[in-house]
C-alpha cells in the first residue's frame, strides 16, 4: 500500500454510525486528491482549503501529500468530530485549522477541495466565497456522477470564469473551476418574507428548505399556540433555519429560546432569521449534536421537525436520536411537540423515549403529536 492508503486504513467514521456497507473513504475523496495532487504538493502553508470533508480523508490525505496548515470547514458537526479523532488517531493533530464558512477560510488560498453539496444554493455560496481566494486559485468540487448536473457548472460560474469537468472514475467526477471573478460578493444569507406567517426567513445555501417554510413546519406552527403555555425554557431541536424558534420567541416574550442544530449553515441561518424578526437577543442559536450540551431535565418545551430522509432512503434513526434527546432534557411534565410524515411509525418511539403521546393535529400528510415527559 502507498502511504496514503496506509493512512486511510486507519481512519474511522466515529462518532457517526458505522456498518459494513458504510465507508469512511470513498471514490470521490480519492479522485479529488489525485486531480489536485500536484497543486497540493506545490502549495505553501495555509494555501490549501478543504470544504465538507466527510470524515477526514480529504484533509489528512492533503497533509500526507505535503499540504501544511490546511484550513477546513465542515458543515456537519459529526464530520468535524470525526476529523479531529482521525487526526489524533493518525498522529496528524495540529496539521489543520477549523474555520467558519467565511472570508478568512479562503483568503490567499490557491487550492480548494470540496465535496459537492446537496443543493445548488450551497454550491453557489461556496463559489461566491471562493472567488475571494488568490487570483490563481483553483476550486475542485467532487461528487458522484449520478448527482452532478449542468446546473452545477452554472453555479460555479458565478465565482469563476472557467469551469470544466474531469473524466469520470469509479462513478465519481470532479468539476475544476479556475479564474476567480474579482469583486464577487456573497449573496447569503438570503431572506424572504412570509406575510401569512408574520415571519421573515433567512437561509444560507446549505440550510434545508432554504427560505421556504416546509409543510411539516407549517403544520407544527399552526398547532403551537396550545403548547405548554407556561414554558419558561424552550428548545427548537434540529432547528434548521430557526422558523419555530423565532415564532416561539415572538409569541412568548418571557421565554428563553434555544435553537440547536448539528449543521453550521442551519445555526447561522437561525441566527439570521431571529435577527430579521427582531428577536436576536432572545434566540440563542447553537451548533450541537442531539442537544448534547443541554443539561438533563432543564427544558419545559421542546419542538422538533425531525429529518426523515438519509439521502433517498426514508429512515427513522435520526428522529429517534432527537426524540431520545428531548426525553433527556425535558423536565418531568415538560412537553415535546413533534411533526412527522404520516407514513412514519414514530408514536411508539415517542411513547418509549419520552412518555405518553397524543395527536394534537393531523392532515392528509402530517401528524403533530405532544409527548409529556414522565
Amino acid at each position: 500500500m502507498t502511504d496514503r492508503e496506509e493512512l486511510f486504513a486507519r481512519l474511522r467514521r466515529d462518532p457517526d454510525v458505522a456498518a459494513p456497507d458504510l465507508v469512511v473513504v470513498d471514490a470521490t475523496d480519492r479522485l479529488l486528491l489525485d486531480e489536485a495532487a500536484g497543486a497540493v504538493a506545490a502549495a505553501g502553508p495555509g494555501e490549501v482549503v478543504v470544504v465538507d470533508d466527510s470524515y477526514g480523508a480529504l484533509t489528512l490525505g492533503a497533509v500526507a501529500a505535503g499540504a501544511r496548515d490546511v484550513r477546513v470547514h465542515q458543515d456537519l458537526l459529526v464530520g468535524e468530530l470525526a476529523l479531529a479523532r482521525n487526526a489524533g488517531r493518525t498522529g496528524l493533530a495540529g496539521t489543520y485549522r477549523t474555520l467558519p464558512l467565511g472570508p478568512e477560510l479562503v483568503a490567499g488560498a490557491r487550492v480548494l477541495l470540496a465535496k459537492a453539496p446537496r443543493s445548488l444554493d450551497a454550491l453557489r455560496e461556496l463559489a461566491e466565497l471562493a472567488a475571494g481566494a488568490a487570483p490563481d486559485a483553483v476550486l475542485h468540487v467532487g461528487g458522484r456522477v449520478k448527482h452532478m448536473t449542468p446546473a452545477m457548472n452554472a453555479a460555479l460560474g458565478v465565482g469563476f470564469t472557467d469551469v470544466r469537468a474531469t473524466l469520470a472514475r469509479q462513478k465519481s467526477r470532479v468539476l475544476v473551476a479556475r479564474g476567480p471573478r474579482p469583486g464577487v460578493s456573497s449573496s447569503f444569507p438570503r431572506c424572504r418574507p412570509h406575510p401569512e406567517l408574520g415571519l421573515t426567513v433567512c437561509a444560507h445555501g446549505a440550510a434545508f428548505a432554504g427560505t421556504r417554510v416546509d409543510a411539516g413546519t407549517r403544520a407544527l406552527l399552526t398547532a403551537l399556540p396550545g403548547a405548554a403555555p407556561g414554558a419558561a425554557t424552550v428548545l427548537d431541536l434540529g432547528c434548521g433555519t430557526g422558523v419555530l424558534a423565532t415564532a416561539l420567541a415572538l409569541a412568548r416574550p418571557g421565554a428563553a429560546v434555544t435553537a440547536s442544530d448539528a449543521s453550521a449553515a442551519a445555526v447561522a441561518s437561525a441566527a439570521a432569521t431571529a435577527a430579521a424578526n427582531g428577536v436576536a437577543g432572545r434566540v440563542r442559536a447553537v451548533r450541537d449534536d442531539a442537544a448534547a450540551a443541554v443539561p438533563d431535565g432543564t427544558v419545559d418545551l421542546v419542538v422538533c421537525n425531525p429529518p426523515f430522509h438519509l439521502g433517498a432512503a426514508v429512515v427513522t434513526g435520526a428522529a429517534d436520536r432527537l426524540f431520545a434527546a428531548a426525553g433527556r432534557v425535558l423536565r418531568p411534565g415538560g412537553e415535546l411537540w413533534a411533526v412527522y410524515n404520516n407514513r412514519l411509525p414514530h408514536r411508539a418511539a415517542l411513547r418509549r423515549l419520552v412518555g405518553p403521546t397524543r395527536v394534537a393535529a393531523a392532515d392528509r400528510r402530517f401528524t403533530v403529536t405532544v409527548s409529556t415527559r414522565r
